[in-house]
């Protein structure tokens, strides 16, 4: 079969030999893995308790990835692994009601997928962009990275009274090397900033005698992850619903921003063939199986999108092999426990530059789409979202015994989302004047 592509090494049906199979899979897995990992921690870290399991995060995230090759019938070669998106709405549903109630809302969340998936093949996929223009997107993509820029803060230690000295060297070295890495760095190094900046930190960490490997020394060299049960560890809880499944809305333009950016790599446009249905779809079966087993929900990995343009290796065949090695490492219970033991000033040190990014996104989709600000709609769409959203506003109902809550990004989407389409647009009424000014 001849790719679409003809500046592709190798094309999304080819097989690479056996030696570089693996190493180009490897390469995906380091892509993937600094962020895949960095969301249960962050969670855990947000909470206070253990929400997500790091092992479960890594083996829903190639089983998620191995169905979305299957749904999307190999022609798409997408990594799936952890979503940032739902960060803070998981760590407000832990608050609200309990883990149960989170994993039940990231299920819902897939199943929304999956009915979206089945009405874009119905009904076609125009009406999407209709519901969720920039001006919207824009907006809850910058409300998510900056609701969580106060979790950044407080892991380095910058709202105590006084900062310990050894919090502000690690954090200091590892926000250091991922923004140059992020700057400067050079080929693989380029793509996974977050993980070589976390290595760094840790390694300094570890020298000032602030990690304990204990619990490394005592781990088993196979373990089973923490699996929750299917259908029976689960709660439904309306208040959980509203605060996580609405921030679906926001992976969805992001799931189909980056199948714009890898059909333009790979030369062949992927929202119509496999098609945005079965994508879609792919990503929502895999979400729903993640949050059945107990781990985060999926989304569509622009760096592992980025190696492909960097590599031109688009083999679904590399894909499928890296979604194979993350399940493998999952079992290794030494991994697990270094992962666990990462000090707090680490991570703090990362999500400045990681939530600060976050925010950047959003304002760029706001910029790329020139978005009209003199356009009076947009401006109150836009500043009702973001006051909101980082406001702390919370809308709780009570009915009887039933009680329903939103807060947050959720509130901020639902009600941009409302305010756009209910808003009539600005008509534009031109009035000439006619100068009394004798220019001659």
């Amino acid at each position: 079969m001849v790719e679409e592509n003809n500046n592709m090494l190798l094309g999304v049906r080819d097989k690479p030999p056996a030696v570089n199979w693996v190493l180009l899979a490897i390469q995906h897995v380091c892509a993937m893995f600094g962020a895949t990992i960095l969301v249960p921690i962050v969670v855990n870290t947000t909470a206070g308790a253990d929400v997500l399991s790091i092992p479960v995060a890594l083996v829903t995230s190639g089983i998620g990835t191995l169905i979305y090759l299957l749904c999307t019938r190999g022609r798409s070669p997408v990594y799936l692994g952890s979503s940032f998106a739902f960060i803070a709405p998981m760590v407000a549903g832990y608050a609200l009601a309990g883990k149960g109630s989170v994993f039940t809302a990231l299920m819902i969340v897939g199943l929304l997928y999956f009915a979206i998936s089945c009405i874009i093949r119905v009904s076609g996929k125009a009406w999407i962009n209709k519901l969720l223009p920039p001006v919207i997107v824009g907006p809850m993509i910058m409300v998510i990275g900056l609701s969580l820029a106060p979790t950044a803060i407080s892991e380095i230690g910058l709202d105590l009274p006084v900062i310990p000295l050894e919090n502000l060297i690690v954090a200091l070295v590892a926000f250091l090397t991922t923004a140059f890495l992020a700057v400067r760095g050079k080929g693989i190094l380029r793509v996974i900033p977050f993980l070589i900046g976390i290595i760094a930190g840790y390694i300094v960490a570890a020298a000032l005698g602030m990690v304990d490997f204990s619990q490394t020394l005592a781990a088993n060299v196979i373990e089973i992850p923490k699996f929750y049960l299917p259908f029976m560890h689960y709660d439904l809880n309306f208040a959980a619903i509203l605060t996580i499944v609405p921030i679906a809305l926001v992976t969805i333009v992001e799931h189909i921003g980056d199948h714009k950016v890898l059909s333009e790599i790979i030369g062949r446009d992927l929202i119509e063939d496999p098609g945005l249905d079965r994508t879609l779809m792919g990503d929502g079966i895999a979400t729903f199986c993640a949050a059945l087993l107990g781990g985060p929900a999926n989304t569509t990995y622009g760096e592992n999108t980025s190696v492909v343009g960097m590599t031109r290796v688009a083999s679904v065949y590399v894909i499928g092999l890296a979604a194979i090695i993350a399940i493998i490492f999952a079992f290794s219970g030494h991994l697990t426990a270094l992962l666990t033991a990462i000090p707090a000033p680490v991570l703090g040190g990362i999500s400045v530059l990681l939530y600060g990014f976050i925010c950047v996104n959003g304002l760029k989709i706001l910029i790329q789409n020139q978005v009209d600000f003199n356009n009076t709609k947009n401006v109150v769409v836009v500043a009702t979202m973001l006051v909101l959203g980082l406001g702390g506003a919370t809308l709780a109902l009570a009915y009887g015994d039933l009680s329903l809550a939103m807060s947050g990004m959720s509130l901020a989407a639902i009600v941009g989302i409302v305010l756009n389409l209910a808003i009539p647009e600005e008509k534009h009424e031109w009035v000439c004047f006619r100068s009394s000014i004798n220019y001659s």
